[in-house]
């Protein structure tokens, strides 16, 4: 893995790569979603631990269901995206430890200790929800994050009884580039970054 990726493979995940705010009517197959995750499933977590849990937001009944819990601005771009991704995060997630992370107790790290349960669950299902960004991209979808939505309602919707908490949703699909906005600018390496 010492080779580095290609310009045209950096430009497709990250510099030429944008957040849509709508789709072409173009649907994405369940082996894509398949696939999407059998990708992003690789990226590093805290012991391993894998606390995201994805639902794929895809049929009409599932869209409705997920529409009184957006906000007024991504109502319109959510309901056209082919699939919405909820990406949420197992308070339980150390319950798995023993499989995902088998050489050590790790799950005694976390039993009783909610603040370090509620500290890796958000740090490590946001990492994950990012790893799902780069893996659609990877597989040639476009990607809309959002989070201007009722955390609540999505709750109740589409995990009750769980222990699944949500943490942001994202609209796949492929992206209409007539409904881009202007690129928003980034901070320089000066004014983000030193090195010591």
């Amino acid at each position: 893995m010492s080779t580095p990726l290609s310009l045209a493979a950096q430009a497709q995940l990250f510099t030429a790569a944008r957040t849509h705010n709508g789709f072409l009517p173009e649907p994405i197959s369940d082996e894509t979603l398949r696939a999407l995750y059998d990708l992003l499933k690789w990226g590093p977590t805290a012991a391993n631990g894998c606390p995201a849990r994805f639902v794929f937001v895809k049929s009409k009944e599932a869209k409705e269901k997920l529409r009184p819990a957006l906000a007024h601005g991504n109502v319109e771009k959510t309901m056209a995206a082919p699939v919405t991704v909820i990406i949420g995060r197992d308070l339980a997630f150390y319950e798995k430890l023993p499989y995902l992370f088998p050489h050590t107790d790790a799950r005694s790290w976390f039993v009783g200790n909610e603040a370090l349960i509620e500290e890796t669950s958000l740090r490590d299902a946001a990492l994950q929800g990012a790893y799902l960004i780069l893996a659609a991209r990877a597989l040639g979808l476009d990607c809309g994050p959002m989070g201007g939505f009722d955390k609540a309602l999505v709750d109740a919707a589409f995990f009750a009884g769980t222990s699944v908490k949500s943490v942001f949703l994202v609209n796949l699909g492929h992206g209409d580039p007539a409904k881009l906005f202007p690129r928003n600018p980034r901070l320089s390496f000066a004014e983000a970054c030193r090195i010591e």
